[in-house]
């Protein structure tokens, strides 16, 4: 067996399996299953297929999603680059797949570090309502707004705050709510050998402790009528059954929708708790296992919990959606979205946050200025100065819009500090909240001129920019430009709109998918590729 299982592990399993325990056992000297899943954002399904670069075999429960033949290395191709698909673990495409995210609705992923699942949640939404996305974790937050940022989304929010902060800004508001919940991991072992050698000080105990809060703090931020998916990634019972038991005991306005049995999903199992809880919740076979000897993936645990719409339609209610959600369905046009949310709503100060800053460099803009939580402290004098800076700001965006771009922008347009946003949220919704990214981030303003983003290049489509140039992923120049090396590109190759000149920022295309910005002058693309996004052959 490839991998050192603990002891104590083997030994409850071999109790709780009983006939299937060898099958089981036997799994961990399989390989385990690699996967990708597209990003229906920048490529629908069947044109990924016709210019796939691997071979592709279709993952059961999930319409997006691909097994790849082990050994392959999607993260070493253009398109990963370009956002065209997500590095996941087949099992972990299932929660999302059961949440049934529609368009226009309100969705909390709580627990959404690296942000695979997040991923997978705004390409439901295609743009439409609000994903508010977080961690409670600072360093892991990084690696979520990147990838929030890589695939296109510009309906997310993303926040570093605890479950109970959150509640506190988004009372009964979301219309669904993902808790892929911090466990064990014991479904893990054989794809991350180091969770083993971890499993006892990461105790089951430590955890149930979380996921009870995590679970609770959750009920008080949905909506009538909507819906939870509970998930996790390791095998205890306490962890999952005896949870979601726990969860059913103290808010009988749940119910549990069973998740269909086929593709190799099992049925829970509330007698591992114990006697009592199956007899009290038999509605607990209505959760899902995924066992690694039962389907091509690793252990997951999924619970559906749907609540039955009993709740009192509350003023705080009624303010807190029904009066935000009209906005987050408007599509506006730039000049509209400009004048309306960018001069009478941008926000003036900036959420709280660590020392560094929204983008993990030194703070400066509204920090730097004396802004904090949301909350101004400054005299007469200095507020009126920064509304003056912010006004300089919003200028600055509103010329780059109008000379170099065709899009239609949703939501809010705010300022923080010197950077400007496109938030599916007004701006007071995030006050006192530590917020990694307050929406879309589309470009930074240096002293009275625009500098785009990287995250509104890959989020584009190449008909919104006025200047585009398109490289192949055949051609080693797609990877020179990857690496942010300088190009030779004539002048012919520049696709022009309404009678643009070809000097100034391009859009990057690969294969027709965006990827960046360049700077064209006189033959030669200045790389605008960021330093942190770039190729690198390991």
């Amino acid at each position: 067996m490839g991998v050192q299982l603990p002891t104590a592990f083997v030994k409850r399993m071999e109790q709780l399996l009983s006939d299937e325990f060898e099958a089981f056992m036997a799994a961990y000297d399989h390989t385990p299953h690699a996967g990708i899943r597209v990003n229906t954002l920048k490529i629908p399904v069947e044109a990924f297929k016709a210019i796939s670069p691997f071979e592709l075999r279709p993952i059961p429960w999930c319409s997006t999603g691909f097994y790849i033949p082990h050994g392959t290395k999607p993260g070493l191709h253009p398109y990963y680059h370009a956002g065209l698909y997500y590095v996941q673990e087949p099992s972990a495409m299932s929660p999302v797949e059961l949440l049934n995210v529609a368009v226009d609705e309100a969705v909390l992923d709580l627990c959404a570090a690296p942000g695979g699942k997040s991923t997978q949640i705004a390409a439901k939404l295609q743009g439409s309502g609000v994903l508010v996305t977080n961690d409670i974790s600072p360093e892991r937050t990084k690696a979520l707004a990147k990838n929030v940022e890589l695939y296109g989304v510009r309906n997310a929010v993303v926040l570093n705050e605890s479950p109970d902060r959150i509640a506190e800004a988004f009372p009964h508001f979301f219309d669904k709510i993902l808790i892929d919940a911090p466990c064990s991991g014991e479904g893990m072992f054989r794809k991350d050998e180091d969770m083993a050698k971890q499993w006892e000080t990461h105790s089951v105990e430590k955890c149930v402790v979380m996921q009870r809060d995590i679970l609770r703090v959750a009920a008080s931020m949905l909506s009538d009528g909507g819906r939870i998916v509970y998930s996790t990634c390791t095998f205890a019972p306490e962890e999952n059954e005896g949870m979601i038991a726990e969860f059913l005991a103290a808010h009988p306005d749940f119910e549990v929708i069973p998740v269909p049995l086929g593709a190799g999903f099992a049925p829970g199992h509330p007698e591992w708790v114990s006697e009592a809880v199956a007899s009290a919740h038999p509605e607990l076979r209505g959760t899902a296992r995924l066992w690694p000897h039962l389907v091509e993936g690793e252990g997951h645990f999924i619970a559906v919990l749907q609540h039955q719409g009993s709740r009192a339609a509350t003023a705080e209610k009624a303010l807190n959606m029904d009066a935000e959600r009209p906005r987050r369905k408007q599509h506006l046009s730039v000049e509209e979205s400009l004048t309306r949310n960018g001069q009478s709503r941008h926000a003036v100060g900036e959420p709280r946050r660590n020392k560094k800053g929204m983008d993990g460099k030194p703070g400066k803009g509204a920090t730097a200025r004396g802004f904090e939580g949301g909350k101004s402290r400054f005299s007469k004098e200095g507020l009126k100065s920064a509304a003056r800076a912010s006004h300089d700001v919003m200028e600055s965006y509103r010329q780059f819009v109008q000379e170099q771009l065709e899009v239609s922008f949703a939501g809010y347009t705010v300022v923080y500090g010197d950077r400007i946003y496109q938030s599916p949220l007004s701006s007071h919704r995030l006050d006192g909240l530590k917020v990694v990214r307050p929406g879309w981030f589309i470009g930074t303003d240096k002293k009275g001129r625009f500098v785009p983003s990287h995250p509104l290049a890959v989020a584009l489509r190449p008909s919104e920019a006025v200047r585009s140039i398109n490289l192949s992923s055949s051609d080693a120049e797609a990877i020179r430009y990857l690496k942010g090396e300088t190009l030779s590109i004539p002048v012919q190759r520049i696709t022009l709109k309404n009678d643009a000149q070809p000097k100034g920022y391009v859009l990057i295309c690969i294969d027709g998918y965006t990827a960046g910005w360049g700077k064209w002058q006189d033959g030669m693309l200045k790389n605008e590729y960021p330093t942190g996004w770039r190729w690198t052959s390991v």
